[in-house]
């Protein structure tokens, strides 16, 4: 079963706000084996809106559509949907308590453009939206199913998962899709491609590897569709304990989860601290690690040393140093990591200088010359990099970096 997903609103099109609706409705289709065959996003205007219908009709069999039903006038999927399907208007009232019921609660007053929310095209099954006013629509037309739904996070994710998702397994009978992911580090797309050509060659047809990187880092993702589930999973594993086996040096972990989320569980399951020590990523680093719950297990701190005085004062870097190698020197962050083992107190510690640009750069240090150090309690090394001039690209490629350095160190033990 295919499905389209229709984002409406001009707000989505100038860049106002981030479309992550599509995402979150893809994945859970997905999971219950419906493939979303493309994803568009359309203005505010009710023939872009018909003619998305029109051509989403041709492609798949489910169409969930999400925005453009508040109560003002910009808002004019609804009176769009009446006119597509060629239909007149009636009062839901129990969509009508539902938002007399908000009013009240708020104790704020009702004026007719909350009241015209309860009305919806005669032909359509109002699924009542507990969340928020504006009511959830389900179409059917030859054959298809058109949905359409709040743009509001919060108001579409409940309604999938209690509704739309629950009446859509119920009316087709559909395929089970088994996924896996490795996630590997510290090899380039081409290459890894390369060292397992042979396994992906071998793979039946119902069973399909993507490729997905991410500065330093590429996902393979084994995705395979078919009627048997207990079949699927043992298939699907069976090519992934192979993949494994083959590119084992490069794998980090055998999940769908985070670089850094996969250092914490290894850390965490060994009793290991991690501390940071940031010049050019500014904390970058250590955001990414605390972006994750439970990350205080592991992460004991960091310091974001940009000058050099920071360098010297908060994690000992000997001013001799800084005066002979610079800031940016395998010396220099040598002496950033032991400095924040001696400062904090942990297991481990990475630390970070570079020039990241756009400007700053010389002959011998150009933009983009990055140095990382980890540190443990007995050993410290650093290696360089050279990454672009992009001064954000830099700050994302040496967090990468400075985390496979640490998985590389760990998968070690």
């Amino acid at each position: 079963m295919l499905a389209e997903i229709i984002t409406i609103g001009d707000e989505i099109l100038i860049g106002q706000i981030v479309d992550t609706n599509s995402a979150w409705m893809a994945r859970q289709l997905n999971l219950i084996g419906v493939q979303v065959k493309q994803v568009t996003s359309v203005s505010d205007d009710a023939d872009h809106i018909i003619e998305a219908l029109q051509q989403a009709e041709k492609r798949a069999g489910i169409i969930l559509i999400t925005g453009g039903l508040g109560p003002t006038k910009d808002d004019i999927t609804k009176l769009t949907l009446a006119k597509y399907f060629d239909m007149g208007f009636r009062r839901d009232e129990e969509t009508l308590q539902h938002v007399t019921a908000i009013f009240e609660k708020l104790n704020r007053p009702m004026i007719e453009g909350n009241r015209k929310q309860a009305d919806v095209p005669e032909g359509c099954v109002v699924i009542k939206n507990k969340n928020g006013t504006a009511p959830c629509m389900w179409f059917e037309n030859n054959g298809n199913i058109i949905v359409s739904m709040p743009g509001v996070p919060y108001e579409m994710m409940y309604l999938m998962e209690e509704e739309i998702l629950p009446r859509i397994k119920l009316q087709f009978k559909l395929p089970f899709i088994v996924h896996r992911t490795i996630l590997t580090a510290g090899i380039g797309e081409s290459f890894l491609a390369a060292e397992i050509a042979d396994i992906e060659d071998s793979l039946p047809a119902h069973i399909k590897l993507a490729y997905l990187p991410r500065l330093g880092q590429v996902r393979l993702r084994l995705s395979g569709t078919g009627t048997d589930e207990g079949v699927l999973k043992s298939e699907v594993q069976h090519y992934a304990a192979k993949l494994i086996s083959k590119i084992k040096k490069h794998v980090v972990i055998d999940d769908d989860i985070a670089l850094e989320k996969a250092i914490l569980d290894i850390m965490k399951r060994r009793n290991l601290t991690l501390s940071t020590a940031e010049s050019c990523t500014g904390g970058y680093i250590a955001h990414l690690i605390t972006q994750h719950a439970g990350s205080s297990a592991v992460f004991a701190g960091g310091a974001v040393v940009y000058s050099n005085q920071l360098k010297q004062s908060v994690l000992g870097v000997k001013t001799t140093t800084l005066d002979s190698f610079g800031a940016v020197s395998e010396e220099t962050v040598k002496e950033m990591a032991a400095g924040a083992i001696s400062h904090f107190k942990t297991d481990y510690a990475v630390a970070v200088s570079g020039i990241a640009g756009p400007d700053g750069g010389t002959p011998e240090k150009p933009v983009g010359t990055v140095w990382i150090a980890l540190a443990t309690r007995d050993k410290v090394f650093a290696k360089r990099f050279n990454f672009g001039n992009k001064r954000i690209q830099n700050i994302e490629r040496s967090a990468i970096a400075a985390l496979t350095m640490i998985v590389n160190d760990l998968n070690q033990d």
